[in-house]
């Protein structure tokens, strides 16, 4: 590697080393996703100071990568060591944010980094050629996202989001038709169905591996009142079926559809009079200097280039990107027929808008 030398003096001195600060955290983000995929760091969680052979030992793992991971882990001020006794421990404070001993565990998203960074050369051609990188260039996307889903919607599905539209939860215990569109891996799906039991529900995805996935974990649930399809809606302006659901959800599914426009229509469309369209969606602005604030701004710009839009614009669609935004979000609802829209923030989830909306 070139060598990298600080200017102190500089008038960029701030600048300069923010880039060093982020290259070096970076570094920390594939080594935590890989201890989270290899199981290292729940295997340092809750235990006393272990050498790297009794780690390697304890997670199934070669002792040579466990040793230098354990490096990297204490040179990012991760992981603690005992340089008499050759031993490393995880702080409880730490395991709790990068494990599932707390209530989020912030290494699922440390993922992120290597998945869409495996995917840099595709995008650098769409760069130069245009076009997109299509869905099967992301074969872990899905699991990722349903890791995702399973700290953000699914803990607040029952006591939060169903809440923000009045009456709802009270119409699932009697019994309606539910459908959610672009519903990945279907978690929130089987979650409600089970709490429901009176209600049925649909799931459409494109991916068939998400589908499939979703379809086995309904069979070993034994949830007769849920069904998934896969299906294309970029043409659900036309095909979806007229006054058939009662609720209709999507979560985080709409902007990095080829033809978001067809299916907000095609939502508004299957949806009863008395119908309810319950909506999560990233939060941001449709201005760029308004998302200099953001807490999370960047990486969702690099979720963006490196998958959302990019997927889009591989099925030849609109590309609206991941930071859409929620001003762009309102006019596409609004186009699409509806007419009462309501967005919401939930405390627990800085990324995300909750959007109801009545025909």
């Amino acid at each position: 590697m070139c060598d990298i030398a600080v200017q102190t003096s500089s008038q960029d001195d701030t600048f300069e080393n923010r880039l060093i600060q982020a290259l070096n955290q970076s570094g920390m983000m594939l080594l935590i996703s890989i201890g989270h995929r290899t199981g290292l760091l729940s295997a340092l969680a809750g235990t006393p100071p272990l050498t790297s052979q009794a780690l390697a030992e304890r997670s199934g793992l070669n002792e040579r990568y466990v040793r230098e991971w354990l490096g990297g882990m204490v040179a990012g001020n991760v992981v603690e060591t005992d340089p008499e006794t050759a031993t490393y421990w995880l702080p409880d404070e730490r395991a709790e944010l990068l494990t599932d001993t707390g209530p989020v565990n912030l290494a699922v998203y440390a993922q992120f980094i290597a998945l869409l960074g495996s995917v840099e050369d595709d995008v650098v051609r769409c760069f130069r050629e245009g076009g997109g990188v299509p869905y099967s260039r992301y074969p872990r996307f899905h699991e990722v996202m349903a890791s995702d889903s399973g700290q953000t919607v699914l803990p607040a599905l029952f006591d939060q989001i169903l809440p923000l539209a009045p009456g709802l939860t009270e119409r699932l215990d009697k019994g309606i038709r539910v459908l959610d569109c672009a519903c990945g891996r279907g978690r929130a799906l089987m979650a409600m169905a089970e709490r429901f039991p009176a209600s049925r529900f649909v799931g459409y995805d494109l991916s068939a591996e998400a589908i499939d996935w979703a379809r086995r974990q309904t069979a070993d649930a034994r949830l007769t009142n849920l069904t998934f399809e896969v299906r294309d809606l970029s043409d659900f302006d036309v095909t979806a079926e007229p006054d058939a659901f009662d609720l209709v959800t999507t979560f985080d599914g709409i902007h990095d559809q080829a033809r978001p426009s067809n299916l907000l229509k095609g939502i508004h469309r299957t949806l009863t009079a008395e119908g309810t369209y319950l909506v999560q969606d990233i939060h941001g602005s449709s201005h760029h200097h308004l998302d200099r604030e953001h807490p999370l701004g960047a990486v969702l710009y690099a979720v963006s280039v490196s998958h959302c839009m990019t997927v889009s614009l591989a099925q030849g669609g609109d590309g609206l990107g991941t930071m859409w935004g929620r001003e762009r979000a309102l006019a596409y609802l609004q186009d699409a027929g509806f007419r009462d829209i309501q967005v919401h923030q939930l405390e627990h989830d800085i990324m995300n808008d909750y959007y109801v909306c009545r025909p």
